[in-house]
């Protein structure tokens, strides 16, 4: 039981390489203090008086002997050696600890390279996905208006359509080209339009443009339209008769229109269409 005791504390003085120090006259001085302190006759009420007491006088026995306190201070040496190096060592399986926590850290990580090479192949395959996407429109937008404009002409010819409120419109595919939108704003100058139909090839556009009227009909054939670095070429589907013309010579010009046919009424568009841009550039 002893031997568990710090006897230099029981006597209120300080242990290890300080209490090692200590005179036989400075430990006999501590006891004397502490005895007036811990006597029975001063702690009546205390149970405890008598065996604190005793504790204090076996410790002060024991390091007033001698070869018993050199005992006591090897022994007390020796603990704090073997708790120094137990905190050593604590210390260093803490640091080990973290250290290993740190490399299973890093092992599991993602490598920042690899990371950015799956970035890198995200992108591309979103961008190759877009690519193919606006391919697939403009292939779309490409064949749309060839399949479309003969079924449309068919079912206006079907109807019953009268070919006397229809204007047949070409231009050249050079500069600005011409939508069923862009049409029907500039048609809609000369009367109500009730639809657009638009047949293009690669080198020339051309559409049929249903007005309401006959007058709206008559009031833009052979007009100027559109844009003047690519004018329209404005004719009637079916050529007025010669009556609807007041001189001799629209009239003879109306009767030559009216017998051109295939070939013949394709030259002729082709020539008007020559003159309206020869007078465009004159008109810069």
């Amino acid at each position: 039981m002893d031997v568990d005791v710090n006897h230099y504390e029981v006597l209120g003085l300080p242990s290890g390489v300080e209490g090692a120090k200590l005179t036989e006259k400075e430990i006999s001085k501590a006891y004397k203090l502490k005895a007036l302190e811990l006597h029975p006759d001063k702690r009546p009420d205390d149970p405890n008086a008598h065996d604190n007491f005793q504790k204090l006088k076996s410790s002060y026995e024991i390091l007033k002997d001698e070869k018993a306190r050199k005992l006591f201070d090897d022994l007390i040496k020796i603990k704090r050696e073997k708790q120094q190096r137990q905190s050593q060592h604590d210390s260093k399986k803490r640091k080990m600890m973290s250290d290993l926590e740190e490399r299973e850290r890093a092992a599991f990580a993602p490598d920042p390279s690899v990371k950015a090479r799956k970035e890198e192949e995200r992108i591309a395959k979103q961008l190759k996905e877009e690519i193919e996407r606006i391919r697939a429109a403009m292939l779309a937008k490409k064949e749309s208006p060839a399949s479309s404009a003969p079924q449309r002409e068919t079912k206006q010819s079907g109807g019953g359509l009268d070919k006397d409120k229809v204007l047949k419109v070409s231009w050249e595919k050079v500069g600005e080209d011409y939508t069923a939108e862009r049409l029907r704003e500039i048609f809609s100058e000369f009367g109500m339009v009730d639809d657009v139909v638009i047949k293009s090839s690669k080198k020339k556009g051309s559409a049929l443009v249903v007005m309401a009227t006959k007058d709206a009909v008559v009031a833009a054939t052979g007009s100027v339209c559109g844009s003047l670095s690519n004018p329209l070429l404005v004719l009637p589907l079916q050529p007025a008769v010669a009556t609807e013309f007041p001189s001799a010579q629209r009239s003879a010009e109306t009767n030559h229109i009216s017998n051109l046919v295939g070939p013949g009424y394709l030259a002729y568009e082709d020539s008007v269409l020559q003159k309206m841009q020869m007078a465009a550039k004159r008109q810069k």
